[in-house]
């Protein structure tokens, strides 16, 4: 039997073809106009995930 794949990591984390997880960084979707232009910057960049919840999130992404 085929394992499942968990939707809601398949909604926030992505693979890409060299097998780094990058996930979309926090705080982007409201109350940003307070933000400096640096941190507006900051949060266009997508951050690459490492460590212990690699194994976790690529085993719940059947991959």
């Amino acid at each position: 039997m085929k394992i499942k794949t968990k939707k809601a990591v398949s909604k926030r984390f992505k693979l890409s073809k060299t097998g780094k997880i990058i996930a979309r960084k926090a705080n982007q979707d409201h109350f940003n106009s307070t933000d400096t232009g640096a941190q507006t910057r900051a949060k266009r960049t997508d951050k690459k995930i490492n460590g212990g919840l690699k194994k976790i999130i690529k085993r719940q992404l059947c991959k």
